[in-house]
């Protein structure tokens, strides 16, 4: 994890989150550690409607296509 002074981070604060890994970056003050920041967790709702337009459906998706018959006894 990276680490770097609170002035330099004030400093260069838009630039430093632009690159923020992905295991955050401690910011230290005198050379003690004062904060962590690490990236905002994206929730699984960005994933729906991520594929549109690059999946494609081919038959009927809501069916096996075998036949059965549920009043059967066997």
């Amino acid at each position: 994890m990276r680490t770097i002074e609170a002035a330099h981070f004030k400093a260069h604060c838009l630039a430093l989150l632009d690159e923020l890994e992905p295991d955050g970056l401690i910011i230290t003050r005198r050379g003690k550690p004062v904060a962590r920041v690490v990236p905002y967790a994206q929730g699984d709702a960005d994933l729906i409607g991520s594929l549109r337009g690059k999946v494609n459906v081919k038959g009927d998706i809501s069916t096996t296509g075998v036949r059965w018959n549920a009043d059967s006894e066997s």
